[in-house]
């Protein structure tokens, strides 16, 4: 121990000579290892040999680990650009002006009026439609006011199957058909839902009519007002034959002026299922 104690008044003899002969500012001392934590000065020989084997065990440790390739690219980025994955898919641009604006014009449009899922397709829903007898009646059935931009003299009551079949005749049949000047804007409805029997003569079948599957058209109505009816303007060529022809396709069911006594001044079209393909006379 009293060796211990001249060792340590030699020290400080030493520190200070040198404090005597030191700079006015001296060097800022290197930090402490991390992994050495001191809160107590040793208070025997076999404490301070427990500390120097700390702080040489502190000096011959490893650096830490290089920087990772994430890490190098980061620091790569430019300033002000946020680091979050290289691999993230770029976020989508927003929308282009035009393209939201055409997309709240149909929400609007369908709105005010568009049925079956068609915007060209102008009417009201009304559901299941009751008939008084049992073979009669609609699923689902709407109301139409104008197709395919033709408006209807009467509101017409149907099932959407025949409302879809009318639209794509006006769109291929009859605008073509009325293609000079004095274009098509209307069709003359004669009937449309009804629940009788075909023709109206008793012990038939129920008509197609009935079942919301059928429309009759008497006559077109031109730009200029005037109306050509099929009673008094139909012949073996012309616009009216021209349409007639076009709706064998559309729908199943196509009758007029030659069919029989009950056509002679209108149209009949109606979407009935026939296992030997459109009945058109």
């Amino acid at each position: 121990m009293s060796a211990l104690r001249g060792s340590l008044s030699a020290l400080l003899c030493l520190a200070a000579l040198g404090a005597s002969a030191a700079p006015d500012r001296s060097p800022r001392p290197p930090a402490r290892p991390a992994e050495l934590h001191v809160t107590e000065a040793p208070q025997s020989a076999d404490d301070t040999a427990a500390l120097a084997r700390a702080i040489a065990g502190a000096r011959l440790r490893p650096q830490l680990r290089p920087p990772s390739e994430q890490a190098l690219e980061r620091a790569a980025l430019p300033d002000g650009i946020a680091f979050a994955s290289l691999a993230a898919s770029p976020r989508p641009g927003l929308r282009p002006p035009a393209v939201a604006q055409q997309a709240m014009a149909r929400r609007q449009m369908l709105r005010e009026g568009a049925v079956c899922g068609d915007l060209d397709i102008q009417g009201e829903e009304v559901g299941d439609v009751v008939g008084r007898i049992s073979a009669c009646g609609i699923d689902d059935a709407v109301r139409l006011d104008s197709v395919a931009g033709l408006g209807l003299t009467q509101k017409v009551l149907m099932n959407c199957r025949t409302a879809k079949a009318l639209k794509t005749w006006i769109d291929t049949g009859v605008k073509p058909a009325f293609g000079g000047d004095d274009r098509v804007v209307g069709l003359k409805v004669a009937a449309h839902y009804a629940c009788r029997t075909r023709n109206n003569q008793p012990g038939r079948r129920i008509s197609e009519h009935g079942k919301g599957n059928a429309i009759d058209i008497s006559g077109f109505v031109l730009e200029s007002g005037k109306l050509m009816t099929v009673l008094k303007d139909y012949t073996g060529k012309g616009p009216l034959r021209q349409a007639r022809r076009a709706a064998c396709g559309p729908f199943a069911t196509v009758l007029g002026p030659g069919s029989d006594r009950f056509h002679r001044d209108h149209f009949h079209l109606d979407t009935a299922n026939y296992r030997r393909g459109p009945y058109c006379k």
